[in-house]
């Protein structure tokens, strides 16, 4: 936290002409000086002596080829085979908080299907009043409901779990995208179908699978379901990509990755929890004693500094430094993030860029000044909860070494004089 002080109140005039020098001199520092001719402004280029594209030369915009770093990317010896396995989000890269499509992390437990929206149905049974099926095109009709949340893996941060490992926030934090979707809530296709035969809904559950060879089946609380889970057909405005479940995914907002089942096929009213693989045998927190901690849903508060980080080096030498980053909840809205320069010894609040939505990830700004020093980066997440983002030192206390997932500790960067980074921990 910054030191505070007593002092004359300015006046609001005051304050935004102090921002306003402020902020010149930071645009000064940072712009080149004109008193020599720069030849890419005095100097025709080429790109100006011709004709561009036109229209169409590519249907479906894409990026321009000096952005093709910007890509997922997989470490090749985390599983025996990509058809059950995970790539990794570029967040290093990224700013603001919406995940393209094309960007956002996959995983998957028996590869990506192809699947018609002619081809596609969802079947509604169990302890209901009448099983139903529902077509791609009958969901279409139903009310439909839009909001950003983000998704997160698990397993996000679990190699960090001994140490550091990876040297990079795209594979140390890449396990998560954050969209926008739309669909149609869950509780209006159960209500639908009728919820009388199921009794009293406070013990239920329901059971969600999907179309893949895997089937990928959790277990659900009844009281989730009807809250705020959607059977989703859209991200960030268009039809969802093969590698999120087109043509209709499940989103389970806050909770863990897993259980945003892809390519939805079923969903099924029982009156226990089903216990099956994706929930016992995986997906499960091992603690200190070999005990494993389950139902262990929800994703705490996290954040990460992505950049300067070690694929987002510092470029521009001395002087003005932005330091930004992610932060989010899965229990609500993020209200703050700190920043520390030197490892955890002193941090400074940083600003969100706009206030943090539930469920959904924020970006903070720290603009400060940078001197060529050596610096250890941390960021440190506090949700609407009252929440804060612990050290892996107190994670480790309760939880041990055993674990995998729900790795949440904060993060240290290691920036050197020459403005590289590395993964380091400071506990």
């Amino acid at each position: 936290m910054t030191q505070s002080f007593k002092g004359p109140t300015p006046s609001r005039r005051q304050f935004l002409s102090g921002a306003a020098a402020a902020g010149a001199g930071a645009v000064a520092a940072s712009a080149s000086g004109a008193a020599t001719p720069d030849p890419k402004i005095t100097e025709l280029q080429p790109w100006a002596t011709g004709f561009g594209e036109g229209v169409d030369a590519t249907p479906y915009g894409m990026p321009i080829e000096f952005e093709d770093h910007v890509v997922r990317r997989n470490v090749e010896w985390l599983t025996a085979d990509t058809i059950s396995s995970i790539n990794f989000t570029p967040i290093h890269a990224l700013d603001g908080t919406i995940t393209p499509q094309g960007c956002a992390f996959e995983r998957h437990h028996s590869g990506a299907i192809e699947l018609r929206k002619e081809d596609y149905r969802l079947m509604i049974n169990g302890l209901v009043d009448r099983p139903l099926i529902f077509s791609y095109w009958d969901l279409e009709r139903l009310p439909r409901e839009q909001h950003v949340y983000f998704c997160e893996c698990a397993a996000n941060s679990g190699m960090e779990w001994a140490g550091a490992q990876l040297n990079g926030a795209q594979f140390t934090h890449g396990m998560i995208h954050n969209m926008e979707y739309t669909g149609v809530p869950l509780r209006t296709l159960l209500q639908e179908a009728g919820l009388e035969a199921a009794g009293d809904l406070e013990d239920k559950w329901i059971y969600v699978e999907g179309h893949d060879a895997s089937s990928n089946g959790r277990s659900i609380p009844m009281s989730k379901a009807m809250d705020d889970v959607l059977v989703a057909f859209k991200a960030n405005g268009e039809a969802l990509r093969k590698e999120h479940g087109y043509p209709v995914r499940l989103v389970v907002p806050g909770w863990e990755g897993n259980m945003w089942v892809k390519w939805l096929r079923r969903v099924e009213v029982t009156d226990a929890a089903v216990e099956s693989r994706e929930e016992t045998s995986k997906y499960t927190d091992v603690l200190e004693d070999g005990t494993a901690r389950k139902w262990t849903w929800e994703m705490d508060a996290k954040s990460v500094i992505t950049s300067p980080s070690p694929q987002a080096p510092i470029q521009h030498g001395p002087g003005p430094l932005v330091i930004t980053g992610l932060a989010w909840s899965g229990h609500g809205a993020i209200t703050r993030v700190d920043v520390s320069k030197d490892g955890g010894k002193t941090w400074e609040t940083a600003r969100l860029a706009q206030p943090g939505d539930p469920k959904a990830v924020a970006r903070f700004y720290l603009d400060t000044t940078w001197e060529g020093e050596e610096l250890l980066l941390q960021s440190r997440a506090i949700d609407e909860t009252g929440y804060v983002q612990p050290t892996k030192a107190q994670l480790r206390e309760v939880r041990g070494l055993n674990s995998i997932y729900h790795n949440n500790a904060i993060q240290t960067w290691h920036v050197k004089t020459n403005g590289e980074a590395e993964n380091v921990e400071v506990s």
